[in-house]
């Protein structure tokens, strides 16, 4: 990668940025072509790939950029400092639909990465995935007290499954189009009211 497509504006580099998602999760890896990018990114195919050597180069650019974004705002929404992890949960909601607002695209980008199966990608977004995976659910485990949960429960397991389901919501939201995001926040808001009623230990 060239490093002076960071020289560029942010609102430039957001383009780029927002419209390799955009191609790259309406099509598979093979059939989103650079010049696409560039024509949504408003600049040349030569230009793209002067920044880009190639697409794999663009495409991993994209997932790791998927992590950097998440991280950053989960960090801004003090996500990581909470001994809740009820409040851990809907800071992070909250951080979530700014990304969805600033990137548009973005989950779906990640979803559609996830389950690529060109061999040429595939191997590399998997290992990143499980990495990040595991990264985020040790700083979000760290600090939580067990004692508010009820006796028995695989703390884990559970954050895993809320996990799963949180990231599933948010993408059948963003599959909709012109996501509403007053009405995202009250599904979640159902969401954690059920997760509540069965983890956390009663009195």
């Amino acid at each position: 990668m060239n490093e002076r497509f960071f020289f560029l504006p942010a609102e430039k580099q957001q383009a780029i940025i927002n419209a390799g998602y955009r191609v790259f999760s309406q099509n598979s890896y093979k059939n989103s072509p650079m010049s696409e990018i560039a024509d949504a990114a408003g600049i040349s195919k030569s230009l793209l790939f002067h920044y880009f050597h190639n697409k794999k180069e663009l495409y991993m650019f994209l997932w790791d950029k998927c992590a950097e974004i998440t991280i950053e705002y989960l960090t801004k929404y003090n996500c990581y400092g909470q001994d809740n992890l009820f409040e851990s949960m809907e800071r992070g909601m909250q951080a979530k639909m700014e990304i969805i607002r600033l990137y548009p695209d973005m989950a779906n980008f990640t979803i559609k990465a996830f389950y690529e199966r060109d061999a040429d990608i595939s191997a590399a977004v998997q290992e990143s995935y499980h990495k990040y995976f595991n990264l985020k659910a040790d700083k979000t485990l760290l600090n939580m007290n067990p004692e508010q949960f009820i006796p028995g429960l695989d703390i884990p397991m559970m954050y895993r499954e809320m996990y799963l389901a949180s990231e599933g919501y948010i993408w059948e939201m963003v599959q909709r189009g012109n996501v509403d995001m007053e009405q995202m926040e009250k599904g979640f808001t159902k969401l954690m009211s059920f997760w509540k009623s069965i983890y956390l230990r009663k009195g």
